[in-house]
């Protein structure tokens, strides 16, 4: 072998011996100390959550009512007579579902079953005094109108069809809760005592304050209602 072959071979040889250990110093040094990019990528902190959407704001529960309405008649006369033809006529059109675009007004929710009346037992005593005749019984389930709409619902729409009886009962809720109606009767054979002849119209117009499972009287000479309203949710037999 030559001079200069083996000082080439030499040379490499070296050059061998040095590069590796540098190689294996490299892949144990710490992830700091090498290539900047690298590091960067490392650390990087993760990317920031994307916030879930707010939730809507919860829609505010309606209260439901049940109603229940006993119209009766007198048998005799339960006053003075009186001077009936001095009545105004009244409109009976005002069922709820006619006043369109009024805010607050009462959403009809549906008739109750037979089984779920409560003025049943009463309604039977009235019929066995022979002092008073049932005209109408009905029970029904709605929400109520705000105070002062007076929006209600019709005979016709309660499904009562008595003879001579006409008018709407509304439900309000203002500070408190209140039952009102204008209900007209026609009696075919007024009470001897009151001064009606055949056929006298006889009109109940009043709003009464309610209170939970207590019956409601409203009273007039020639026919009357007793009512009762309970919630929808939780109802129990009434005076309990």
């Amino acid at each position: 072998m030559t001079f200069r072959a083996f000082a080439t071979a030499l040379a490499l040889a070296l050059a061998l011996a040095l590069a590796l250990p540098f190689a294996v110093l490299l892949t144990a040094l710490p992830a700091s100390s090498q290539t900047p990019a690298a590091h960067a990528a490392a650390t990087a902190p993760p990317p920031a959550a994307t916030p879930a959407p707010a939730a809507a704001p919860a829609t505010p529960a309606v209260n439901v009512y049940n109603i229940e309405i006993v119209v009766f008649r007198t048998t005799q006369s339960m006053g003075i007579a009186e001077n009936w033809s001095a009545q105004a006529s009244r409109d009976y059109s005002s069922d709820s579902d006619a006043v369109e675009g009024t805010k607050g007004v009462g959403r009809f929710v549906g008739l109750l079953p037979q089984t779920a009346w409560q003025l049943t037992p009463l309604e039977n005593k009235m019929r066995s005094s022979g002092l008073y005749v049932p005209v109408a019984h009905v029970a029904w389930s709605q929400t109520a109108s705000d105070w002062g709409t007076r929006a209600g619902f019709t005979m016709q729409r309660l499904a009562v069809d008595a003879p001579g009886l006409s008018g709407t009962i509304f439900l309000e809720r203002g500070q408190f809760l209140h039952l009102g109606m204008v209900l007209s009767y026609e009696a075919a054979s007024p009470p001897a005592g009151m001064g009606a002849g055949p056929g006298t119209t006889f009109t109940i117009s009043e709003s009464r304050r309610i209170r939970f499972y207590e019956r409601t009287y409203y009273d007039h000479p020639g026919f009357g209602v007793i009512t009762l309203v309970t919630p929808a949710q939780g109802s129990r037999p009434a005076g309990r």
